[in-house]
């Protein structure tokens, strides 16, 4: 018999178990004085296990779980407690009997915090995802008139004629909605029966190709052994098969647009690289900044422009329609917010601030129309963590939660001077600088947010940003 080893302390060989899980572990006799703890419990008190036995739990767990347990000797499972600050973990906690004599109780909790930080974050970025994405069908678009019924009646056409679906262009300036209406156009198809209710909506920006190679083999695809390492692809052609391609920024379409032709005029492509022609069934809807008379072969512009819609901007269009995009967008808000936390949210605009951003000149046109709102509101609004319990709030958005200075309002006509065509100033205002702050506070580097000042029309460059970060933010 081996006699160099010494007896198993069971107790010991449990007590560095339990000091490696990653829950918190209390146990307390029937008169709520902690007779175990280990290290996870004692890191959440900030103390240590050697301090906190033979001292009432409710000296480090006010709202101890445990407490409950020895008053009714019954288990509590799953049970959310906060805890100092913010902290919050789930805790179960058990009774402990033998031979029918009460001894105590003992309680196994980990944190959520982290989990539920982790779901507010999704909470959040479905909300942004919601605010942002395109419209599902053209009933659900807020009857913008004017400008627009004209569009909405060609693209309705487009698609709905009964003679049969037609290629289209769609032109119009950055942000106007043309990638909103081809979306539109595809959802309609699919209600009227026109194309499947799973028939594919395939998106390229053409202006991403550089190469027109691989440009062909994208959008034909491709055959194994075509070239060195190449594979057998299927092009966006065959992808959107029996539904819709969009092709955005068509005019940069140059390096491959005879193959584009023979493709609508035959309804057959070719893979790169093989021999054989698949038959295509595809409505094309091409997408331009651009006029494309000018800058597409004749015979390829007269096939895709069977019907062309122009999307105008943001400053061609009546007050009476700017009025009803900003309702929308408010609305749309707050059923974001309904969404994401169940809350009945109204939103409100002082009469300065409405004016405000009814009147400001919009270089990115509706887009930007509408992120000015969304972060407007977002400016006035509460945090996540001061709503909880509210099933209804009442925010009011007043011209200081507006992201631009008066200087950006638009003048109008009888007082319009010759300044008005003059561009921004290059420097970093107040108004500039609340925005650079917010993006700092997401996470964001100087380049990032030189680039996205430059797409909301400030032309700051990215050295100012460098500097501005570094003499204020140390």
């Amino acid at each position: 018999m081996d006699t160099d080893h010494k007896p198993v302390d069971e107790l010991e060989i449990f007590k560095k178990i339990l000091n490696r899980t990653d829950e918190g572990v209390n146990v307390v006799d029937k008169n709520g004085v902690l007779i175990y703890v280990n290290r996870v419990s004692a890191e959440y008190c900030n103390s240590r296990p050697a301090e906190m036995v033979g001292r009432q739990i409710e000296d480090f767990y006010p709202n101890a779980v445990l407490l409950n347990v020895i008053r009714t000797k019954k288990a509590v499972l799953g049970e959310k407690i906060h805890f100092v600050g913010k902290k919050k973990y789930v805790c179960s906690s058990f009774p402990i009997e033998f031979g029918g004599k009460f001894y105590g109780a003992y309680s196994v909790f980990r944190d959520v915090q982290e989990i539920e930080d982790l779901n507010r974050r999704v909470r959040y970025l479905e909300m942004q995802v919601s605010l942002t994405k395109p419209e599902k069908d053209m009933d659900s678009v807020v009857n913008y008139g004017g400008t627009l019924n004209e569009v909405f009646n060609k693209a309705k056409r487009a698609v709905g004629s009964i003679g049969g679906p037609r290629h289209s262009i769609i032109t119009g300036e950055s942000g106007t909605g043309k990638t909103m209406l081809a979306n539109l156009m595809y959802n309609y198809a699919k209600k009227i029966g026109v194309i499947a209710e799973n028939a594919p909506f395939i998106e390229i920006n053409c202006a991403q190709f550089t190469n027109p190679d691989i440009a062909a083999m994208e959008i034909f695809g491709s055959e194994e052994g075509a070239y060195t390492g190449s594979k057998k692809k299927q092009g966006l052609f065959e992808q959107a098969h029996g539904g819709i391609l969009f092709l955005d920024e068509a005019h940069t379409l140059e390096n491959y647009q005879n193959l584009l032709l023979k493709a609508i005029e035959s309804g057959k492509i070719r893979r790169i690289g093989g021999g054989k022609d698949i038959s295509i069934n595809v409505i094309i809807i091409a997408a331009s900044t651009r006029d494309l008379k000018d800058v597409l072969l004749p015979e390829l512009y007269q096939r895709l422009a069977q019907y062309e819609m122009y999307l105008p901007s943001l400053r061609e269009r009546s007050r009476e329609e700017k009025e009803l995009l900003f309702s929308h967008f408010v609305k749309k808000y707050e059923q974001a917010v309904m969404e994401a936390h169940n809350i009945s949210y109204h939103v409100k605009f002082t009469p300065e601030a409405r004016e405000m951003l009814l009147r400001a000149v919009y270089p990115r046109n509706v887009r930007q129309f509408r992120d000015v709102i969304n972060y407007s509101i977002d400016s006035s609004s509460p945090l996540i963590e001061d709503i909880a319990g509210q099933n209804e709030i009442v925010n009011t958005v007043t011209a200081k939660d507006i992201p631009f200075d008066i200087a950006e309002i638009e003048i109008p006509d009888e007082i319009k001077t010759k300044k008005e065509s003059q561009p921004k100033e290059e420097k970093i205002t107040p108004a500039v600088e609340k925005l650079i702050d917010k993006m700092i506070n997401e996470g964001k580097g100087p380049r990032k947010i030189s680039n996205e000042l430059k797409s909301m029309g400030y032309p700051i460059e990215y050295y100012k940003v460098a500097y501005y970060i570094k003499i204020n933010k140390k």
